[in-house]
């Protein structure tokens, strides 16, 4: 980190003669004293970086009490099965919000760390940078796994293959192994959201292209994402030829969500967390909950990965988005908490109201909220 140019270096030695011999006849204890000062100043400047560093990962108070090497905790699944055999990476990096010029290195560092899952969107605008990050690697086509996303403007079913011959174009492949409906709200394809009204209110035309999509190999595995409960049951009571592969959500400390993730795992449905950490504004406040950061000092890991790892044993995909090397290697590494520590976190998530920050109904002037009737 750069000091400011207001910075100027202490001079060690006076510049007045006069000054300094005046210095030199005093109690030798005292000379020591400006110079003792210095050199704490400058320890202290150059640790800030440090500093913010480890506060902004939410190290603000010494760890106390026992605490375990996190070489001897359990390692939490790496896989998921799903319905049509495949097995899907339980931790991704997720690309959204990942401007350009950033997610390309940022796909690059996750590739090299050791990530096969990468999740994104052709709503996201970085599918190219993506794609090109991908080509850059050595790690075979057969060892990845790639999702996009259907954005709301292409639910026609004459529009679906077009826009995803241009992801899988972008990103330099010949098929996804994952396609989601990005949102259950389909929209005219021309003009500024305009809804459809017919295909929101059933999304079953949509869902047999995808389903011929997947015959037709430029798809291994179809799911949703921002679905509630009445929305999945209004999608699956139709004859399916092949029921979704995941729901992917926003599922964080702050909006657990407990009530979905109970019936998915009854109705046999994955969920995929995104903005794990919370959202841009809340990364900070997530790190520095009380519970978490105790649980970190206790496990000898990150406040980052007590939440990673809590989200993946509560059985759930998680899609956590950075593009700092370091917060991408950190994030990678889950650990199995013991079940007491688990049990805490689940009790203090549930402990406030839940606060979902993603909601675009307003600004898509829906004429009701997308996530009612749960």
């Amino acid at each position: 980190m750069l000091f400011s140019q207001g910075y100027q270096q202490l001079p060690t030695v006076d510049k007045d003669a006069g000054e300094q011999e005046s210095l030199q006849r005093k109690d030798p204890r005292k000379k020591r004293f400006p110079l003792l000062l210095v050199a704490i100043f400058i320890i202290m400047c150059a640790s800030l970086p440090c500093v913010r560093m480890i506060r902004s990962r939410g190290f603000r108070t010494a760890c106390y009490g026992s605490q375990r090497n996190s070489s001897t905790l359990a390692k939490l699944p790496s896989h998921y099965t799903l319905p049509s055999g495949d097995k899907i990476p339980s931790v991704a990096l997720g690309v959204w919000q990942a401007s350009k010029g950033e997610v390309g290195n940022a796909v690059k560092t996750a590739l090299t760390a050791g990530y096969r899952h990468i999740d994104g969107a052709w709503i996201y605008r970085n599918e190219e940078e993506v794609g090109q990050a991908l080509k850059a690697s050595s790690v075979p086509r057969e060892e990845l796994w790639l999702t996009s996303k259907l954005w709301n403007n292409f639910h026609a079913p004459e529009d679906i293959e077009t826009v995803l011959d241009q992801s899988l174009s972008m990103l330099g492949t010949d098929y996804l192994d994952l396609y989601l409906i990005h949102w259950p709200i389909a929209f005219k394809k021309e003009g500024n959201n305009i809804m459809d009204e017919d295909l929101t209110a059933d999304p079953y035309p949509t869902w047999q292209k995808l389903e011929e999509l997947v015959d037709k190999g430029k798809i291994r595995n179809i799911g949703i994402s921002n679905f509630n409960i009445r929305r999945i049951q209004n999608l699956t009571a139709n004859k399916l030829k092949y029921q979704p592969a995941v729901n992917q959500v926003e599922l964080s400390f702050w909006n657990p969500q407990p009530e979905l993730l109970k019936w998915s795992k009854e109705n046999g449905l994955l969920l995929e967390a995104y903005s794990p950490l919370g959202s841009n504004q809340q990364v900070g406040k997530s790190l520095s909950v009380p519970e978490v950061k105790d649980i970190a000092c206790k496990l000898g890991i990150t406040p980052a990965q007590v939440i990673i790892s809590w989200s993946v044993q509560r059985g759930t995909i998680v899609l956590p988005k950075s593009v700092t090397p370091s917060r991408i290697v950190e994030n990678l590494e889950v650990f199995e908490m013991p079940q007491e520590d688990f049990e805490m976190m689940e009790k203090a998530a549930a402990s406030h109201p839940p606060q979902r920050v993603v909601n675009p109904s307003a600004g898509w002037k829906l004429p009701f909220d997308v996530f009612d009737g749960q």
